[in-house]
């Protein structure tokens, strides 16, 4: 008897839609994980801050002349730079203590109470003039020369001196020295200055004499007491003449 041809198996299943198969996990064919975001690379190491240049800061009063010293100082100290600032004489012992100078050329006197202050040199005044004042006949001159003279005294003047004789001006003090030797170049007065002065300010239609008898004028170095550093100390030591090998003292 002959066998049905229907094939021997599951029968098929009837009705209902066909259901897809889960997807296997791992296949292609499954959702695909959200990936970690990648590491951001380290950002490079801020390269090191290099260190400000070394430098020193010398305060100096009109007229100082410390070129020699300078020259002496890029000689010895090539790696810190010397920084020439000016200062007046009404803000000298200021300057210094608000650290706007590590150490200043100064004129005498000066309240020295913590500060160290070394005397350098000392300057002749001379008496400033118009070119045809009677005046320059002489080669120095003394107080008695000046008596009936006007002696105008600026505002930041180093000297103020009673001479018996002057005659204080009759107008307001100038403001400086440079504004004195203007008014003493249209032919009022004469002013009373240290030599450096006078040189710094010189006109073609002014002269000056020296004048004996009065008191020089001093200049200093001073620094603060407690803020004496390693370059104030080379400082100290090439005003006061040391060679580069010698020893402190």
């Amino acid at each position: 008897m002959a066998k049905s041809g229907g094939s021997r198996g599951r029968p098929a299943k009837r009705g209902g839609p066909i259901r897809a198969k889960a997807p296997v996990k791992g296949s292609a064919a499954g959702a695909a994980k959200p990936k970690k975001p990648k590491t951001p690379p380290r950002p490079a190491e801020a390269a090191s801050v290099a260190p400000p240049p070394a430098r020193f800061t010398l305060g100096a009063i009109p007229g100082a002349t410390p070129g020699k010293w300078i020259d002496t100082w890029k000689e010895r100290m090539p790696h810190t730079a010397l920084e020439l600032v000016a200062v007046s004489i009404a803000d000298q012992r200021r300057a210094l203590l608000d650290a706007e100078v590590d150490a200043a050329l100064v004129r005498l006197p000066l309240d020295s109470a913590g500060l160290h202050v070394i005397g350098l040199y000392e300057e002749q005044p001379v008496v400033v003039m118009a070119k045809d004042s009677h005046l320059t006949a002489g080669d120095e001159l003394d107080p008695a020369d000046l008596s009936g003279e006007v002696v105008i005294v600026p505002q930041d003047a180093v000297y103020d001196l009673d001479l018996p004789g002057t005659v204080a001006p009759r107008f307001a003090p100038p403001a400086d020295t440079a504004a004195a030797i203007a008014t003493v170049a249209a032919g009022v007065g004469v002013v009373i200055v240290p030599m450096s002065l006078a040189r710094l300010h010189h006109r073609k239609d002014t002269e000056y004499r020296p004048l004996s008898g009065v008191p020089v004028s001093p200049v200093a170095l001073a620094w603060v007491a407690d803020r004496t550093g390693p370059a104030v100390e080379a400082f100290v030591g090439i005003v006061r003449g040391r060679t580069a090998n010698s020893s402190r003292g």
